[in-house]
C-alpha cells in the first residue's frame, strides 16, 4: 500500500474508481428506493412503518463499518506511519457521523409507532448514541490542535480506543435486555426476511457502500489538495 502514499498516483487510482462507485451507487439508489417505497410489500405487523427499516438499517451497518475503517486507518497511521492512512481517516469521521445520525433518528422514527417511544435509554441506542460522540470528539480533536502531526495522532489515539464500543453495539441485544429485537438479517442461520423486502434491502446496503466510496475518496482528494496548497502558500511565505 505504501506505493500508492505518492499523491498524484493515489488521485489516478481515485480517479479511475470514482466513475464505477458513482454509477454504481446511482444504479442502486434509483432501483433499491423504488424497491424499498413502492414496490415491496407492507409488513403484516408493521405495515408500511416497515419501509423505514430501508434507510435505518443500512444506516446503522454503516455507522459501524465507517468507524472500522477509521479505527484501521488510524492504527496504520500510528504503526507504519503511512502518509493517507489518517486522511483516510479524517475523510471518513464526517461520513461517518452522518450515518450515525441517520440511523438514531431513523431509529426513533420507527420506534414510536412500534414501542410507544422515540427514544429508551436501552443499551444498544445508547451505546449507538456513544458512537455518534466519538465521532464527534474525533472530529473535534482535529479542529482544537493546529499541529496537524499532533492532531492526527491524538485523533488515533481516540479512534482505536473507541474500537471497544463496536462489539458493545453489535451483541447489546444479546447481552442485556433490550427493546429490540436480535439480528434478521446479518446472523447465523441466515435471514429471517422474506425475499420480497431481502432484495432491495440488499440493493440499499449496495448503495450506502458504494456512497461511502464515493465520498470518501473525494474527500481525501479534496484534503490533499488543502494540504497541497497550504504548503506552496508556507514556501511562498518561506521565499519572501
Amino acid at each position: 500500500m505504501h506505493k500508492y502514499a505518492n499523491p498524484a498516483r493515489f488521485n489516478r487510482l481515485a480517479n479511475a474508481i470514482l466513475p464505477w462507485s458513482f454509477g454504481v451507487m446511482a444504479i442502486a439508489f434509483a432501483y433499491g428506493l423504488y424497491q424499498a417505497l413502492v414496490a415491496s410489500p407492507p409488513d403484516y405487523q408493521q405495515g408500511e412503518t416497515v419501509r423505514i427499516m430501508y434507510i435505518h438499517v443500512p444506516s446503522a451497518w454503516m455507522s459501524l463499518a465507517v468507524y472500522m475503517v477509521l479505527a484501521s486507518a488510524s492504527f496504520v497511521s500510528l504503526v507504519w506511519r503511512h502518509p493517507l492512512a489518517d486522511i483516510a481517516a479524517k475523510a471518513s469521521a464526517p461520513v461517518g457521523a452522518t450515518f450515525t445520525a441517520l440511523a438514531l433518528f431513523t431509529g426513533s422514527l420507527w420506534g414510536k409507532p412500534m414501542w410507544g417511544t422515540y427514544w429508551e435509554w436501552d443499551a444498544r441506542m445508547t451505546s449507538v448514541l456513544i458512537l455518534l460522540f466519538l465521532y464527534f470528539g474525533y472530529m473535534a480533536l482535529w479542529r482544537s490542535i493546529d499541529d496537524q502531526q499532533k492532531a492526527a495522532k491524538a485523533a488515533a489515539i481516540l479512534a482505536i480506543v473507541g474500537v471497544i464500543n463496536v462489539p458493545i453495539i453489535k451483541f447489546s441485544v444479546e447481552w442485556w435486555n433490550t427493546i429490540h429485537q436480535p439480528a434478521s438479517v446479518m446472523r447465523m442461520g441466515g435471514p429471517t426476511i422474506d425475499g420480497s423486502m431481502l432484495i432491495p434491502l440488499f440493493t440499499m446496503f449496495i448503495a450506502f457502500h458504494a456512497y461511502f466510496i464515493t465520498l470518501l475518496l473525494w474527500r481525501m482528494k479534496a484534503e490533499l489538495n488543502e494540504r497541497k496548497i497550504q504548503i506552496m502558500k508556507e514556501n511562498e511565505v518561506l521565499g519572501q
